[in-house]
C-alpha cells in the first residue's frame, strides 16, 4: 500500500475496458426454445440479441479481459493498483471472486472485494471507489462490473429469458492532487420494501440434520421478475433522481454531452430521455446487441463509446443505474482519459 495522499480532492477516470462472450444468440434463435419472435422481443424491449458464456469461457475470464484492457488504455501496470472492486451478483465463488481477479491480473499490491447491488452495482462501486480516493487512502482503483445472468435465467420463461445476457466492463480511477475532479456528484437510493418485484431468491428446501433440527439446502431459484412493476419503478425513479442531481449541481439537461443509463429496456431509455428533452443522438445505447447484462451494462457502453471516439475528454455524462434491491442511483461525471 502506498503512503496516503496529502489531499482529499478529486478523482479521475483514466481508462476503460470491456469483454463479451463470443456467442451471440439472436431473437430468432431464442424462438426455437420458447414461443416468441424477433418482432415480439424488439417491440417490447429493443433487444435483438444477447451474448451467453460458452463452456470454454467464464465470468472470471471476461472480468480479467475487461480489466486488462482498462489498464492498457490508462498505461498502468497491475501492481500499481491499490484496490479492486468487483460489482457482481453472479460470482464464480459466493465467498468472493475479486481476489481471484486480483491474482489473475498480478495486482500484488491491491486489496480486492466483491460488491453486490445487481444492476446498480457498477455505479455503486464507482461511488465507493471515489470515497477511498478522495480520502487520500488510495491512489489507483480498478472497478469492474460483470455478470453472468445466463446462469440464473429460466430459459423456458419467455417473459424474462429474452432480456438477459453476459458481459464485463471496467474502469480505472485515479486520485487527483491538482483540484481536477471528474465526479461532480452522485445520489444513491434503496427500497427493500419493493425488492420482491425483481429477485434471485434462495431455494426454500430444508433437509433433516440431527434430531429435530434441519438445515437449508444451498442454491437459488431462477430470476423472478414482475416486469410491469420494474418498468413503472424505472420510468418514475430514474428521471426523478437525475432531475434532483442535476438541480443540486446547477446543470441543465441540454448542456449534457451524453446520457448513459443502465441498458435494461429501450422504452425506459426513451422515456427518460423524453423527460429531459435529450435528443436521441445523445442517448448511449447498445442494448440491441447485448440485452441486460446487469452490472456490466454501463461500463461496457462507456468503453464502446470511448473507443469509438464518441466520448471525448471533458465530455459531461449523466448516468443512472437501477434494478434489483430495489436499488437505484445517479452520477454526474466527466471523462478524462489517459494522462
Amino acid at each position: 500500500m502506498v503512503e496516503p495522499l496529502s489531499t482529499t480532492r478529486g478523482v479521475l477516470f483514466r481508462g476503460s475496458g470491456s469483454a463479451t462472450p463470443s456467442r451471440s444468440i439472436s431473437n430468432a434463435e431464442l424462438g426455437q426454445r420458447v414461443q416468441t419472435s424477433d418482432e415480439w422481443i424488439r417491440s417490447r424491449t429493443g433487444i435483438a440479441a444477447r451474448r451467453v458464456v460458452n463452456s470454454d469461457e467464464s465470468l472470471a475470464e471476461l472480468s480479467g479481459l475487461a480489466a486488462e484492457r482498462a489498464l492498457e488504455m490508462a498505461g498502468w501496470s497491475a501492481d500499481s493498483i491499490d484496490l479492486i472492486l468487483l460489482a457482481t451478483s453472479t460470482p464464480d465463488d459466493l465467498f468472493g471472486s475479486a481476489p481471484r481477479l486480483q491474482a489473475r491480473l498480478g495486482a500484488t499490491n491491491a486489496a480486492a472485494f466483491d460488491l453486490t447491488a445487481a444492476c446498480s452495482g457498477f455505479l455503486f462501486a464507482v461511488v465507493t471507489a471515489a470515497q477511498y480516493l478522495r480520502s487520500g487512502a488510495m491512489r489507483r482503483i480498478l472497478v469492474v462490473g460483470a455478470d453472468q445472468l445466463s446462469r440464473w435465467v429460466n430459459w423456458d420463461d419467455r417473459r424474462s429469458c429474452v432480456l438477459f445476457g453476459d458481459a464485463a466492463g471496467a474502469v480505472v480511477m485515479e486520485a487527483s492532487e491538482n483540484g481536477q475532479d471528474d465526479l461532480d456528484g452522485f445520489l444513491l437510493r434503496s427500497d427493500g420494501s419493493r425488492g420482491e418485484v425483481l429477485q434471485l431468491p434462495q431455494v426454500s428446501q430444508r433437509k433433516p440434520l440431527v434430531g429435530d433440527a434441519s438445515h437449508q439446502c444451498g442454491g437459488f431459484d431462477p430470476i423472478q421478475m414482475n416486469g410491469q412493476e420494474v418498468y413503472k419503478f424505472a420510468v418514475r425513479e430514474v428521471p426523478a433522481i437525475l432531475e434532483k442531481l442535476l438541480a443540486q449541481h446547477g446543470v441543465a439537461a441540454d448542456s449534457l454531452d451524453w446520457l448513459l443509463l443502465h441498458q435494461a429496456n429501450q422504452r425506459i431509455l426513451d422515456a427518460v430521455a423524453d423527460r429531459f428533452s435529450v435528443p436521441t443522438k445523445k442517448v448511449l445505447s447498445n442494448l440491441a446487441h447485448y440485452g441486460n447484462t446487469s452490472a456490466a451494462t454501463i461500463p461496457v457502453m462507456l468503453d464502446e463509446a470511448v473507443r469509438s471516439g464518441s466520448i471525448q475528454p471533458g465530455h459531461r455524462i449523466a448516468s443512472s443505474g437501477f434494478g434489483a434491491g430495489l436499488s437505484w442511483g445517479a452520477a454526474l461525471f466527466r471523462w478524462s482519459g489517459p494522462a
